[in-house]
């Protein structure tokens, strides 16, 4: 008589930063979101940060909703504000590692200006965008990286308007790394995603993601492995290439890699620097006059 052992189940490792309780999650399949989750779980892994002093926040649509998935401290925040929301907690207590993690949409359109103005002032965050060229879930409308030509619900015969170059957008505004990814380089955007969390400034990775559910079936583009699939073909990695030059066209090719990695001072920094010099000048002007308290 044989006896049959069963070999040990083994944990996934990215359970340890998943609220596990919550799944099945809300996204749809084929949708690159989950991708990109798993990539961030194993890039909190290799960079052996203190998980007590690290914090998401998102704001409204698909990808706002990772907030709610992740075993983190985490805000989900007002449409548009989730890099207000995040500047307020990393100046209050420098000591965290203040993620921002939302969509295209919310990121760029209602949260364009506030997304230019933290790369301008180096605030020291981590912004993760995912973008899928479309608002997903309020029903389809066209976006600020929407290509030119393709079809949304507010697009019937294509969109007209020339779409923003995020990574373009970013380094022009100020972003100390820049870096493009897609769902399909899960290993490359854990080590952008791994790079961004150990260093200072305001960091940007945009991850082009599959919308399986509004973008691929309106445009006729197929299901999320065709995404993968043309994610995979028509990639060309180009470290270091002008950002310029990188903007995505309909079913074109798209340049990935990182193309900004500088030192900066930070917000924080510059801002204590110059407190500190117009005090001690305050000082030293008040001793000259003996007027001190």
């Amino acid at each position: 008589m044989s006896l049959t052992v069963e070999a040990p189940v083994q944990a996934n490792p990215v359970e340890a930063f998943v609220r596990t309780e919550r799944i099945p999650h809300v996204w749809c399949p084929g949708c690159g979101i989950g991708t990109t989750v798993n990539c961030f779980s194993r890039a909190l892994q290799q960079s052996k940060l203190d998980l007590e002093k690290v914090v998401v926040v998102s704001g409204i649509g698909c990808t706002g909703r990772v907030a709610g998935y992740v075993k983190l401290d985490s805000f989900h925040t007002t449409h548009g504000r989730a890099i207000p929301f995040a500047t307020g907690m990393k100046l209050v207590n420098p000591e965290l590692t203040v993620i921002v993690y939302s969509g295209d949409g919310d990121l760029t359109a209602i949260g364009g200006n506030h997304f230019i103005h933290a790369a301008r002032r180096n605030l020291d965050l981590k912004v993760i965008c995912v973008n899928n060229f479309i608002y997903g879930m309020t029903g389809g409308q066209v976006a600020p990286t929407t290509p030119v030509g393709a079809i949304c619900t507010t697009t019937p015969y294509g969109s007209f308007d020339e779409p923003f170059n995020l990574p373009f957008l970013a380094e022009s505004a100020g972003a100390t790394y820049v870096a493009r990814w897609t769902a399909f380089h899960v290993r490359q955007v854990t080590h952008a995603m791994t790079e961004m969390m150990r260093k200072k400034g305001f960091c940007f990775l945009e991850i082009l993601s599959p919308c399986p559910t509004l973008y691929q079936r309106r445009n006729r583009l197929g299901d999320g492995l065709e995404a993968m699939k043309y994610y995979k073909d028509q990639s060309v990695v180009r470290h270091g290439a002008n950002t310029k030059e990188i903007a995505i066209s309909f079913q074109g090719p798209i340049v990935v890699g990182k193309f900004i990695d500088i030192e900066r001072p930070v917000f924080l920094e510059r801002m204590n620097k110059q407190l500190t010099r117009t005090l001690d000048a305050e000082y030293a002007g008040c001793v000259g006059e003996n007027v001190c308290g």
